[in-house]
């Protein structure tokens, strides 16, 4: 069994993890840059070491640094969490070759997965349904028109590497598709270090629904229900929830053996998501496969009744996997709101600062995951979210209602947060009626900017 486990990550995800290993009775590390001396995930690990300067860049992705953390540490193990080098075949490589075992997948099945490209190729090969789209490399504009014309507009240009929704545009017709893929392709570039795009036929109002998986090293591979994560703004999820309201007992059963089989398929290892994009005549497509721990597993952990952090550990021991398909159970419904310190009344602008008070709800149903504290700072070189309010409930008329109630007691005085906004956004009669789909926030913003003027 793993005896010690260095997080390489920070937040709310790094607390998690270190809460999971203490309930295991597994030892933790934490790593943290000069802003976050005084972050809570530094004060709840067993140790604590700095690696650098504030930017991202000059600490929670060097990876040297991080190894070296953990052996002058004596951890045996790391836990990426998600971002910064969770879903980087190169630092799990490194891993690999000074013995320290990685919480996650096999390098070569990250490389793989994380490649979308290869992934729709593997997935294509496996059978399972994808949208078309290029299935070569795409590394300038022109070479991009033809795909496009052959897949047919409008297409969605995406980044070959990476994800977070960075490197992404979508082109209506042929006027559009230079500056669009230029666009991302510039982006990419910045985000990922790489100009290798590909091309899919883009869906338009398709719900994001995706499957969690749980495979060991012994071929078992279970799924564990699905998450509806249509709610979401610059392709990045707001509001995510289990089940989804969209899928019949028929159709989830179909999309999780899809899921299960894509995870067989790449030779899976470890917990992952399998994502689709839903039609509204209940046809589905592969988009693509997150080789890690997702933001919004709560939901997921609240309807089974399984700790994901906790199977991640155990199958990266070496261990069996905890649950065979049938005893998995969906009971009730869960919904993840992201709190992030940012203002949407202002282009959703960061707002970085001390937290001079705050108040977070609790109660029965009611899961709160965070990493601040009255008098914490939030330093401005890090994603913005800063917690994540979960309710269940029996069903999701009443998860909405607890979810209300809750959203209502948050208290976080010193920034500005989102969290109106998502009350807002929960009220809308589209939400309640359960007819959303990725274009539902562009939709409401519209109805929001209206409403900020008056």
């Amino acid at each position: 069994m793993i005896k010690k486990v260095l997080v390489a990550n920070r937040g709310e995800i790094a607390v998690r993890i270190i809460r999971a290993c203490r309930e295991m009775g597994i030892e933790t590390v934490a790593v943290y840059s000069e802003a976050d001396a005084e972050a809570l995930h530094t004060k709840l690990a067993d140790e604590a070491v700095c690696i650098g300067p504030a930017p991202a860049a000059e600490s929670y992705l060097k990876m040297e640094r991080i190894i070296s953390a953990t052996m002058i540490s004596g951890a045996d193990a790391i836990h990426p969490g998600y971002g910064f080098l969770s879903e980087n075949s190169v630092f799990a490589r490194l891993c690999e070759k000074c013995n320290i075992i990685f919480i996650g997948p096999g390098s070569e099945i990250i490389a793989r997965m994380g490649d979308k490209q290869q992934a729709r190729n593997t997935m294509r090969e496996a059978g399972v349904p994808i949208v078309p789209g290029s299935t070569e490399p795409v590394l300038d504009a022109e070479t991009g028109k033809g795909e496009a014309a052959k897949i047919g507009y409008p297409v969605i240009i995406k980044a070959a590497l990476g994800g977070g929704g960075k490197g992404m545009r979508v082109a209506y017709c042929e006027e559009e598709f230079e500056q669009a893929f230029l666009t991302a392709q510039k982006e990419a570039e910045a985000a990922f270090a790489s100009r290798v795009m590909y091309l899919e036929h883009f869906m338009e109002h398709p719900r994001h629904i995706e499957f969690q998986i749980l495979a060991d090293s012994y071929g078992n591979v279970i799924h564990l229900g699905e998450r509806d994560c249509s709610i979401q703004r610059n392709h990045q999820k707001m509001i995510e929830e289990a089940p989804s309201a969209a899928l019949s007992d028929e159709l989830r059963e179909r999309m999780g053996k899809t899921a299960a089989a894509a995870a067989k398929a790449a030779g899976y290892v470890s917990a992952g998501t399998v994502e689709f994009l839903l039609g509204r005549d209940g046809q589905f497509f592969f988009m693509e496969m997150n080789t890690r721990i997702q933001v919004e597993h709560p939901v997921t952990e609240w309807v089974t009744g399984i700790d994901l952090v906790k199977e991640q550990i155990r199958i990266a021991s070496g261990k069996r996997l905890s649950y065979a398909q049938g005893d998995v159970k969906l009971t009730g419904h869960a919904i993840e709101c992201r709190i992030n310190a940012e203002n949407p009344a202002k282009g959703f602008r960061p707002s970085p600062g001390t937290i001079t008070d705050m108040y977070l709800p609790g109660g029965k149903g009611i899961r709160v995951d965070s990493a601040i504290y009255t008098g914490c700072e939030i330093p401005p070189y890090y994603d913005s979210m800063i917690a994540k309010l979960i309710v269940w409930a029996k069903n999701r008329k009443e998860a909405i209602r607890k979810l209300q109630s809750a959203l209502g007691e948050v208290i976080i005085e010193g920034i500005e947060t989102n969290v109106d906004y998502q009350y807002e956004l929960i009220n809308h009669p589209d939400f309640l009626a359960g007819n959303t789909d990725i274009t539902f926030i562009e939709r409401y913003q519209q109805e929001y900017a209206e409403e900020q003027k008056n």
